[in-house]
């Protein structure tokens, strides 16, 4: 398993605007950046499919997690570059590594502001006023483009779409959670297979219409629980819907 991205930044702030977790063939095999160039120029052949998660956490290779990476001396932005390997890289890699090796998992986000622990914060009452300027001409406090998907433009390679960007959106707010039912509506209008888990709280009509997708990432007794059933999600080809009962 490798990880690969691209970071961007504008006002002080680091966006990872495009993510890629290579499936390894073998424990030896690496690949190189230019490895990375060369197989997104066949992106029909190369990307198996997408998964949509809530935001990153990621460091590239030889630095730690920071909020701007300049300060601690990276300067690749709108480069390609090796990531660290972390435990949801390896939990997504254990789901993936049985039909999909030999392939890249394209990873999106809700938001692509690199930053750990963003729930619940400030941040995201900033996200929600954001959201409710992002189709005027007033300016946001993230970058527009950056930050957020491009719902009506956005282009997803590969056959699967897995959503794991979550479930337990605060109520008040609104403009977060349009926007994820917004992003779902759009995805499952284009031609691809919609996989996601969910839980009897909610059939998978119910889950669709209001984006209750569970994070395949959970703390306690549900960690374990996630993980099977995201393997279970891909243990066959094509990808099925999971109930966790």
């Amino acid at each position: 398993m490798q990880v690969f991205g691209k970071f961007s930044t504008n006002f002080d702030m680091d966006y990872l605007v495009e993510h890629y977790l290579y499936i390894s063939n073998t424990e030896d095999e690496k690949l190189s950046v230019e490895d990375l160039k060369m197989m997104l120029k066949k992106k029909r052949k190369s990307v198996a499919g997408t998964v949509f998660l809530y935001n990153p956490e990621v460091a590239p290779k030889g630095y730690k997690l920071s909020r701007f990476l300049q300060e601690d001396g990276f300067e690749a932005y709108d480069e390609y570059v090796e990531l660290n390997d972390d435990p949801k890289a390896y939990l997504l890699n254990a789901a993936f590594k049985e039909h999909y090796k030999g392939k890249l998992i394209e990873i999106k986000y809700l938001f692509n502001y690199n930053r750990e622990n963003i729930e619940p914060t400030a941040v995201l009452e900033e996200f929600d006023a954001d959201l409710d300027k992002l189709n005027s001409t007033q300016l946001t406090r993230y970058d527009r483009e950056l930050n957020y998907q491009d719902i009506p433009n956005i282009r997803l390679s590969g056959k699967f779409v897995f959503f794991g960007m979550g479930h337990k959106y605060d109520r008040h707010h609104k403009n977060i959670i349009a926007y994820a039912i917004a992003l779902s509506n759009h995805i499952h209008k284009l031609d691809k297979q919609i996989v996601f888990m969910y839980d009897k709280n909610y059939d998978e009509d119910e889950c669709r219409k209001i984006a209750y997708f569970l994070s395949p990432y959970a703390t306690g007794k549900m960690r374990d629980i996630r993980a099977n059933a995201l393997k279970e999600v891909f243990k066959e080809i094509p990808p099925k819907l999971v109930q966790i009962r």
